[in-house]
């Protein structure tokens, strides 16, 4: 169970890198210079969001 909750933290902070970056380079650009742990939230927000909003499409395909 240990393992696997190490795995798990591993994955959701490795698949949110793209999301935590670029979110990185957008508060850099408005001068609220954050670091990769603090901007690591708002990156695993945006990847859940986004992967939602994914799962939700195919829904209204296959009802339609």
């Amino acid at each position: 169970m240990i393992a696997f909750l190490f795995v798990l933290a591993f994955v959701v902070v490795f698949g949110s890198f793209p999301a935590t970056w670029l979110l990185m380079l957008f508060l850099g650009n408005i001068g609220a210079n954050v670091s990769f742990w603090g901007a690591l939230p708002g990156g695993i927000l945006i990847t859940f969001f986004i992967a939602g909003a994914g799962g939700l499409s195919g829904w209204r395909r296959r009802a339609a």
